[in-house]
């Protein structure tokens, strides 16, 4: 930084620290601008959380949520250019129920209604995910947009406006010992980023018509969505209430019980009915010995020095997407990074995945 720019900081931190610690007064700006920098506030954080809200009412689920996060995050390392998907409940739900209906088989009604319900929530699973496309792209990302560039920019403007208000206000109060060309340029400086700042800010809040047409694609796509939510439930209902019918005009079939078998006991041959006894076994001390003791487990997989940043699993756990590390109950796993507060990455048997946090209890921590 330039021997000027040194000074110009000094200037701004020597006014700030007069205005907060010493009470001095500083240059006051408008009503007009006031009120126009409070709207953009409100509208940021209005903005900002909606944002947030809408993401947790598509995916409601935190842990999943969080999953999937990491998962993007890995895929955007690797340049995977398609990421995981959300897992849907009604999916979740239809996958049960069907895995359900063929054990129970096409003899059974109840496996058969499964079959159809659990083929429903597939669908509704897919209506969803487009509900979810459909939001993505029409409102969350234009809102990220304004969060990221319109609003960011204010922000930059207002920043810098604060700074050159600083830096006039210094050189005001120290009018005579200044050079008058030195304040001229500082306060057209000032009056300069005021007008950019406004003129962002005016732009922003007469053009909230915008916001208004992303709000309308939101709830378009809600409607849509439970259009063919219904579509597929009615379809459902429909199928079941034939099943009830058919069921209850075709005639019961009675439980007949087998006739039993006649059994011959015989003749008595021993005492003890027919079986010869065996004779019983010889105990030993040192056999007695080893029956009292507890089983020892054999770890089946090689355990990592514990001079390294390693952890022990607590539960089984199964990958069920690439990437992931699967790992048995009492496996001692090489961590090597952090991804987030929820997962980690680690070594096992020469295999590397990332696993949950939740499920391990980390023996020596990894350096910070």
């Amino acid at each position: 930084m330039s021997v000027a720019g040194l000074k110009k900081q000094f200037y701004k931190a020597s006014q700030l620290v007069s205005e907060k610690v010493g009470g001095a007064e500083g240059t006051k700006l408008d009503d007009d601008f006031k009120e126009m920098e409070k709207k953009v506030d409100v509208t940021s954080k209005a903005v900002t959380e909606v944002l947030a809200r809408t993401t947790e009412y598509l995916q409601p689920n935190p842990a999943s949520r969080a999953k999937l996060t990491m998962l993007n995050t890995v895929s955007k390392i690797r340049g995977q250019v398609k990421s995981p998907g959300y897992p849907q409940p009604e999916g979740l739900l239809g996958e049960c129920m069907i895995r359900h209906g063929k054990e129970l088989g096409g003899e059974s009604n109840f496996g058969d209604a499964l079959l159809d319900a659990g083929e429903s929530m597939k669908r509704l699973a897919e209506v969803k995910d487009s509900l979810d496309i459909e939001v993505k792209q029409n409102f969350i990302d234009p809102l990220q947009n304004l969060c990221e560039k319109d609003l960011k920019e204010i922000q930059h403007h207002l920043k810098k406006l604060e700074g050159r208000r600083l830096d006039f206000d210094y050189k005001k109060k120290r009018q005579g010992r200044i050079p008058d060309e030195e304040l001229r340029q500082a306060l057209e400086k000032f009056e300069e980023s005021k007008e950019v700042a406004e003129t962002s800010m005016h732009n922003l809040l007469e053009t909230d018509i915008e916001q208004v047409s992303q709000l309308s694609a939101l709830v378009d796509a809600q409607l849509d969505y439970h259009r063919q939510a219904v579509q597929i439930l009615d379809e459902l209902a429909d199928k079941l209430k034939r099943r009830m019918r058919d069921a209850s005009s075709r005639p019961k079939r009675e439980y007949k019980p087998k006739p039993r078998e006649p059994f011959d006991l015989g003749e008595p041959e021993q005492s003890n009915g027919g079986f010869p006894c065996a004779p019983a076994p010889k105990i030993t001390a040192s056999s007695s010995f080893r029956s009292s003791d507890k089983p020892v487990r054999t770890p089946s997989r090689s355990m990592p020095p514990l001079d390294q940043p390693s952890c022990k699993a607590l539960y089984d756990f199964e990958p069920e997407n690439d990437g992931e590390l699967g790992f048995r109950e009492g496996d001692v796993i090489t961590l090597t990074n952090q991804i987030d507060e929820n997962w980690y990455e680690g070594m096992l048997d020469g295999q590397s995945g990332f696993f949950p946090l939740s499920y391990v209890e980390v023996l020596v921590p990894l350096p910070q």
